[in-house]
Order: structure tokens, then sequence, then C-alpha cells
């Protein structure tokens, strides 16, 4: 689905953003979209009792929505909790415990936000991230697996992330995707700075 020839990682970018609106339009989208949140509801019943926070996205341009599997999840385990990212000046990203209901506001980016400076929702460091991705690899190294994202440019992922997996070696990320976002070397390639994925999570399954 996505073009082969090799674009600047702009060009790709938005060639992906526009076949990402033309499924989420289609046919196939309903059934894509159901087998993913299968798969993230899998992971939740195996893995989410080690799991105290997930910080999930708050979805925008056709991104997947993931609100209420999450929301179900801490709803059933009691002291388990959501934050939402806050995207600081300095391109990191703050985490702050989110509620169904929550009033946020607009990032500079049109992103809803959390309000940083409400008492009753405290700053939360994730164990676990769930990523949307514009588009996705994979590389083999040493016989394992890594997943890398292209994401939408402005590397606050990337250095939340180092800084999340410096303070935490059980942190867990996972890539939010579809199968046809799937990229190959010729038209991209994850480069120095960026940050692997622990998982990727598809339509066809969860990939560790």
């Amino acid at each position: 689905m996505v073009d082969m020839h090799a674009n600047s990682p702009k060009t790709l970018r938005q060639d992906l953003l526009n076949q990402r609106k033309e499924f989420a339009a289609g046919q196939s989208y309903a059934q894509a979209k159901e087998r993913l949140i299968a798969g993230l509801n899998q992971f939740l019943v195996k893995d989410g009792n080690s799991l105290r926070s997930i910080a999930l996205y708050w979805p925008i341009q056709d991104e997947l929505d993931l609100r209420s599997a999450l929301i179900a999840w801490a709803n059933q385990n009691p002291g388990c909790a959501l934050a939402l990212p806050y995207a600081r000046p300095d391109k990191h990203l703050d985490f702050y415990e989110w509620q169904d209901g929550d009033a946020l506001t607009p990032s500079q980016h049109g992103v809803p936000e959390p309000n940083p400076n409400n008492p009753s929702r405290p700053a939360i460091t994730p164990d676990c991230i769930l990523i949307p991705c514009v588009g996705w690899s994979s590389s083999i190294e040493n016989d394992k697996t890594h997943y890398w994202r292209l994401g939408y440019g402005g590397g606050y992922f990337d250095r939340t992330l180092a800084a999340l997996r410096n303070n935490n070696p059980q942190f867990i990320c996972i890539g939010i995707g579809f199968d046809w976002q799937k990229l190959n070397d010729a038209q991209w390639v994850a480069q120095a700075h960026d940050e692997p994925l622990d998982m990727m999570l598809t339509e066809s399954g969860l990939l560790r």
C-alpha cells in the first residue's frame, strides 16, 4: 500500500498520513481495528498484572482509539492508573494521571493534553507506553528483532523513552500501527537517535 520509492522522511510521512486517512474511511478498517484491540486486550490480561500505570495517547489524525480498552483495564485493576503525555517546551514529555471525563487543553500541536498544575492528577512515571506509529519497520541484530517507529518528526518520544529506560529497566514501550504501514529499508531506515520499540502491536498480533 505504501509507495515503494525512497522519499524524504517528510514526504513519506505525508504519504502515510494520507493513506491512513483513506484506510480509516475504508471497509477493512473496522475489522483491523477490532483485531488490534483484541491483541491489546490479550496483552492486558497476560501482562497487565505486572503494570501499575500505562501511558496512552489521545488519538488525532485517524490514529487508532484505544481509550475504551484501557479505561476498562484501569477500572478492573484498583490501584492502577492511566496517564496522558504533556509536551514540555524542551521537547520532552511528562505524564499525568488521566481519568475519563477530565478537561484537557490543546497543545501547540493541537493534541489534547492534561493540565500539569491540576493537584488531583499527579505526575506519573509510566511502566508502559503505547505510541502510535505513522510508519514502522523491523531489523534483526544478533538474532534479536528490533522494531522502529516513524513518527511525526518532533523527536519527543525518542528523548522521553531514553530517559524512562535509564530509570526503569523493566519499562515497556509498544508501538501501535497496522500491517500495511510496515516500511522496508528502501523506504526508511531508523537513525542513530531513534529509540527502538520493545513490541509492535498490529492487527496481526503483538510482535515482541
